[in-house]
């Protein structure tokens, strides 16, 4: 989904994103918490709460933040944001995964795959939808057989 640059929250995530390559952990979480305590609609909400979820100190928490997350994207009606749902569904995913939760694993996994055809064609596209693969992929090896 292509971010309005100009939009407060995004250019706060972007400095959280600079300096989180710059090493600076704790001034990148500050920026995120930033971004979430600065939002004020339901993109600005997914958007932030997505980054607060990468810095999460447990699997737990960072459920918590990757549902919330999800829960703002989809109260957003518009079908662009549709892209970014595979996203939000595969870290959901990989969190249940961590958990053990395999049950609530694949279902969030096939969630993203349900809505890989709106990711772009791009390297981006590309790579989500080989975590969403990749993701089924070990949980089939943990789902007990069915007889």
């Amino acid at each position: 989904m292509e971010f309005n640059r100009e939009n407060k929250i995004v250019q706060i995530c972007a400095k959280g994103m600079e300096l989180e390559g710059l090493g600076e952990l704790a001034a990148t979480c500050g920026k995120f918490e930033e971004a979430w305590n600065s939002a004020t609609n339901d993109l600005e909400k997914s958007i932030a709460a997505h980054y607060v979820a990468r810095h999460q100190k447990s699997v737990a928490d960072k459920l918590i933040w990757d549902k919330t997350a999800l829960a703002h994207a989809l109260n957003i009606h518009d079908e662009i944001i549709k892209e970014n749902l595979p996203s939000l569904y595969l870290n959901i995913g990989k969190c249940y995964e961590d958990l053990n939760d395999i049950a609530n694993a694949e279902t969030n996994y096939q969630a993203a795959l349900s809505f890989a055809d709106f990711l772009p064609d791009d390297g981006y596209g590309h790579m989500i939808k080989a975590g969403i693969v990749i993701g089924l992929q070990r949980i089939k090896q943990e789902l007990p057989i069915k007889s």
